[in-house]
């Protein structure tokens, strides 16, 4: 009889846990948004694709990561991915390019927000 009741009772749970409502967590974001850089989680930017140091170097840019802390950039490109994903491309909004080299970056937008490597503004 108890072996009925905790099946029962794990059953009710498992269906109850089922039917609550997944929250939401989409973000709107148009192009001419304004968008800051915020910290890396790690000591990199995980969700942010920046060039890689050999390619910035070799382009006679300035290979200094920290220097896109706190930047603001302006949202050019909107994309929708295949998995649900959104991809940004970005440029900053003094009108320079990223380490001297790279005019636009592109960015997994919902990733980005929960690890606060951007903010919306």
């Amino acid at each position: 009889m108890r072996n009925y009741v905790m099946a029962a009772l794990i059953a009710l749970v498992s269906l109850s846990m089922h039917s609550q409502n997944q929250p939401n967590n989409t973000v709107s974001v148009t192009k001419g948004d304004v968008i800051e850089i915020g910290n890396p989680s790690n000591t990199k930017y995980k969700y942010i694709k920046l060039p890689r140091a050999n390619f910035v170097i070799t382009r006679n840019g300035v290979a200094n990561y920290k220097a896109a802390l706190g930047k603001e950039v302006v949202v050019t490109e909107v994309k929708a991915i295949k998995d649900g994903h959104t991809r940004i491309t970005v440029k900053r909004k003094d009108g320079k390019k990223f380490f001297n080299t790279t005019p636009t970056i592109s960015i997994s937008l919902e990733k980005a927000l929960a690890v606060n490597e951007i903010k919306l503004l």
